[in-house]
């Protein structure tokens, strides 16, 4: 092959990668210009006033807004040269552009135009605010709520995945057991908050009693569905070779079953979420539950609205932390489960 045809086919095969950089290039400036757009908008534009009192934090959130702008700006020059970055950005550019025009309209319609009613509607700079002034109080809260969740949960999971693994391989013990999962399990664990109150001597006890159980029941019945689904050629295999009882469970069964476990548990973590945020506002005087019917009763909706986006990012985060012990754990299963 001539030099001439080596030097075309490196150009043909360099084009593709030259076409995505670009398109990741172009998507890059796209955020960046939504989000000097919106810096733009909110320093630029004079705030209507409402009621007697200044707003807070003004500058502060515009200097964010710019600062946030310049970053992406950044972030996209450096996504040309480091490729790992470019995709990186190129992916999260829709959502950028998308988040950016809500908070510009957000902005227009609460602190430029005065168009949504007050308090209910707070202007980005009130977000500030709150987690300016009012963070030892939510700080406390999320410490509260971490720990009630993560007692809950963690015996819910014990018990679910005990549970689960006894009535998949004993036949005796599903005989006696199914029959309360199907009587317990559609029963939603907030229906039982009234009954948990009364019968256990406080009400962090209560709550966690309920978030385990809201987890036991789908971390057994996935745990169970998984140990009776393992093909039985597996057993066989390692009686052949001497294998006994406790080797055909903790070596066969459980590995097996694993992929099931995980959907439980992510199944049990959502609907610890919902009984978690219950038990605080009515019976648990703490946590980010609590935190929200204080600030539900005080019209504070800038301090609702900013304990709902912790909360939202402390439960995405807890998701996406399972996500990775899932795929640690299972990495040895990828090319055999679909997920």
């Amino acid at each position: 092959m001539s030099p001439f045809e080596q030097t075309g086919s490196a150009s043909a095969f360099d084009q593709p990668r030259l076409q995505v950089d670009g398109s990741v290039l172009a998507r890059g400036a796209l955020a960046t210009a939504a989000w000097t757009a919106v810096a733009a908008s909110v320093t630029l534009l004079a705030n209507k006033k409402v009621g007697f009192a200044d707003p807070l934090y003004v500058g502060e959130t515009n200097a964010g807004f710019i600062g946030w702008a310049v970053l992406l700006a950044l972030a996209t020059a450096l996504g040309a040269l480091w490729p790992p970055l470019g995709r990186r950005l190129g992916r999260a550019a829709p959502w950028l552009v998308v988040l950016a025009l809500f908070v510009g309209v957000w902005d227009l319609l609460t602190a430029k135009f005065g168009l949504l009613p007050v308090p209910f509607f707070a202007p980005p700079s009130a977000l500030v605010e709150v987690y300016a002034e009012d963070w030892p109080r939510l700080g406390e809260s999320v410490l509260h709520s971490l720990r009630l969740l993560a007692l809950g949960f963690l015996f819910g999971t014990i018990s679910g995945f005990v549970t689960g693994v006894a009535i998949g391989w004993s036949r005796g013990l599903g005989y006696w057991v199914h029959p309360v999962l199907r009587f317990l399990g559609p029963i939603p664990s907030t229906a039982l908050l009234p009954m948990a109150f009364f019968f256990f001597p406080s009400s962090f006890s209560a709550a966690i009693f309920l978030i385990a159980l809201a987890t036991w029941f789908p971390v057994t019945v996935l745990t169970w569905s998984g140990v009776a689904s393992v093909d039985k050629a597996y057993y066989d295999v390692a009686r052949t070779l001497g294998a006994g009882r406790a080797f055909l469970i903790f070596k066969v069964a459980i590995p097996a079953a694993l992929p099931h476990v995980f959907v439980g548990l992510f199944m049990g973590l959502g609907a610890s979420f919902s009984v978690l945020v219950a038990a605080e506002m009515m019976g648990v005087k703490s946590g980010l539950g609590y935190y929200l019917q204080w600030a539900q009763g005080w019209a504070a909706y800038s301090n609702m609205y900013g304990a709902l986006i912790v909360m939202a990012l402390i439960f995405s985060g807890l998701i996406t932390l399972l996500f990775a012990v899932r795929d640690r754990l299972l990495g040895w299963q990828k090319d055999v489960v679909k997920w």
